[in-house]
């Protein structure tokens, strides 16, 4: 994606209302490749930006939760203190899909995105965060916002799984789905994501196109390619959607 070079280095006032935060710049791109005309790159406080014409800033923030949820609060700070605050977040990528309800090259939406791994492990099998007594371990996507995304997209909808270790081995994805009976898909970045909309009342959804099954890895059965055209595809039918729904649902 080329951007313009007069655009570079100065901070513009957003204009924006949807944050679309993804982990890597080719995941930002597909993103950007559903609408038209030229982006810009926009620097803000603590983060870079993509500005589409299509009233969606995206950025790339790096793998995993923890860069997710601190690049996602920069830019949500950073509007806010420039009076043009963020109405909804959505975390978007590629990611594993759990077989056969989430076949490669399909597009998964969130009801509630989840983190898998934070608790502890014990004699007696992993014990969430929340029975430990404390922290929380779902974000719920908004209803209404979910059913227009699934009948334009014709994407699945269930349960969006963050990893910190990607899934492996059959016994890792089993595991998973007995503790978690509506996963579709695993990231590495929505519950931080989520965590970072969450704390400052923001509305999040996360979007996924599967790459690949969850279970043993096997590298030449991965779909990449596909799964970013898909991604590609999924935005441009969902970017009309996100902005109604933030015009009508959320105000």
């Amino acid at each position: 994606m080329v951007l313009p070079a007069e655009e570079e280095g100065r901070l513009i006032t957003s204009s924006s209302r949807v944050l679309v935060a993804t982990a890597v710049p080719v995941e930002r791109d597909a993103v950007a490749g559903a609408f038209p005309g030229a982006a810009k790159q926009v620097h803000l406080p603590g983060v870079s930006l993509v500005r589409t014409d299509g009233g969606c800033d995206l950025m790339a923030t790096g793998v995993g939760p923890a860069s997710a949820a601190a690049s996602t609060a920069a830019a949500l700070t950073a509007a806010a203190l420039d009076g043009t605050p963020y109405r909804l977040v959505v975390c978007a990528g590629i990611g594993g899909g759990f077989q056969p309800e989430a076949p490669v090259g399909s597009l998964v939406v969130s009801r509630t995105i989840a983190v898998a791994d934070l608790g502890a492990e014990t004699a007696d099998g992993f014990l969430p965060v929340t029975e430990l007594g404390f922290g929380h371990v779902a974000h719920h996507s908004p209803e209404s916002l979910v059913r227009e995304a699934v009948r334009v997209t014709g994407a699945r909808s269930g349960t969006v799984l963050t990893v910190s270790t990607v899934t492996g081995t059959a016994a890792r994805a089993a595991a998973l789905r007995a503790r978690h009976p509506h996963a579709l898909a695993e990231g590495m970045e929505g519950f931080g994501v989520a965590e970072a909309a969450v704390a400052q009342g923001r509305p999040v959804l996360e979007v996924r196109a599967v790459s690949n099954p969850v279970g043993p890895r096997d590298r030449a059965a991965w779909r990449i390619g596909d799964a970013l055209t898909a991604l590609t595809e999924g935005f441009g039918k969902l970017a009309p959607v996100l902005e109604s729904w933030i015009q009508h649902d959320h105000q």
